[in-house]
């Protein structure tokens, strides 16, 4: 028989600074504000090549060698020393924009800087996306982790198309299972994404997620991100469109919904299902929802009733002067307004926006960008207003 050494572990090698330099400037800088938590990306490049990736955005979809940015423990100290970052309350995310991050190659600098903060005893809550393999030794140190609130959120689409979703899906589902069986600290959740009428909406597909839902704490489910530049890739690749025009936010149409919640309510004993990230990550670790989305009682209406009880008792309407006073500390023009759904601002972009978010639990939005009744925070594409006009 023969036998093989053990091969030490080589680190990933760090981008020159030339190299760093060349790459677009919102990749470069490895910290983004994104609505579920501050996002931390040091290491860029990922071979799985999913059509939809939002790589498309930052020009380096052709990266397929994941490369570092810099070193872990300078990532995590930049995690922690960002302005917006606050402890025990701030969400992060690691490495969801430029690469996978349980690949081989990937996962142990994810465990660097995940160890690195549970290290300061910060109780803040960490999500991390994959579609990749996960095996029970990997859980071992997830699960070794004594303070972060850890969320795995493994996401599936059961896509068959091989252009547009070339990862076969069941790894993923494989993932979820062990991570589902293993869990004691952290928490997984079905990330059914992104869901396309026609291409991953058939009966067979729902009653497949439906299964899945048994093996997960939550089921989050979302639509396609189909910026410019992702339907750029579509047409050059001869790939089917989806939808016939792009949009800022993600699309998912009001029938294609309607099918998966009709489903999802028929009676099985299915796992709790969520239409947002934040929704599905709180409910899993027994807490009210971080992002407030209370305020919008819509999106509630197919919330765990406990889930509900909860938010209800953790969500307070803000004073409107201390908001004011937060909101021009940032930036804020014209009148800053609280109602009984959100904190409507003018002048802000999204990161000064989400960091009033978190720090009130209260929802922030953009007067200029409005969030429309039954349709929050998604695409007008494939939505009917009360008037029975397409809204705009």
């Amino acid at each position: 028989m023969t036998t093989h050494a053990t091969t030490p572990r080589r680190d990933l090698p760090i981008l020159s600074v030339d190299k760093i330099g060349a790459l677009k400037p919102e990749l470069a800088d490895v910290i983004e504000y994104r609505k579920s938590g501050l996002s931390l990306n040091w290491i860029v490049g990922c071979p799985l090549e999913c059509g939809y990736c939002v790589r498309h955005l930052f020009d380096n979809f052709d990266m397929k060698v994941p490369r570092r940015l810099m070193a872990d423990e300078e990532a995590a100290t930049r995690l922690v020393s960002h302005p917006y970052f606050r402890a025990h309350k701030t969400p992060v995310q690691l490495l969801n924009r430029a690469t996978d991050p349980m690949l081989p190659v990937v996962k142990p600098h994810l465990f660097n800087v995940l160890r690195t903060l549970d290290g300061m005893g910060l109780t803040n809550h960490v999500l991390i996306i994959t579609r990749w393999r996960v095996d029970p030794e990997d859980c071992a140190v997830l699960n070794s982790l004594k303070n972060l609130r850890l969320t795995v959120l493994v996401t599936h689409s059961n896509i068959q198309h091989p252009d547009i979703e070339p990862v076969d899906s069941r790894i993923a589902a494989a993932s979820l299972r062990t991570l589902y069986e293993h869990a004691d600290r952290y928490r997984t959740i079905l990330y059914w994404r992104p869901i396309v009428p026609g291409l991953n909406d058939t009966d067979a597909d729902i009653e497949r997620a439906r299964q899945l839902s048994r093996h997960a704490h939550a089921t989050v489910f979302t639509g396609l991100f189909f910026r410019d530049e992702i339907a750029a890739y579509y047409e050059g690749h001869g790939l089917p469109m989806p939808y016939e025009e792009t949009a800022r936010r993600k699309i998912m149409p009001e029938a294609a919904e309607q099918r998966i919640l009709d489903a999802f309510g028929d009676g099985g004993s299915w796992g709790a299902l969520f239409r947002k990230t934040s929704c599905g990550v709180a409910y899993a670790h027994g807490e009210a929802d971080y992002n407030g989305h209370y305020g919008v009682r819509e999106l509630c209406d197919i919330c765990p009733a406990e889930q509900l009880a909860r938010c209800a008792k953790a969500w307070t309407q803000p004073d409107l002067a201390t908001v004011t006073r937060e909101a021009r500390g940032l930036g804020a023009t014209g009148e800053v307004e609280v109602n009984d759904r959100a904190i409507v601002v003018e002048g802000l972009d999204e990161p000064p926006r989400y960091y009033l978010q978190h720090g009130f639990g209260y929802q922030c939005h953009d007067r200029n960008k409005p969030h429309h009744h039954r349709q929050h925070g998604r695409a007008p594409i494939g939505w009917e207003a009360e008037n029975g006009r397409t809204p705009v």
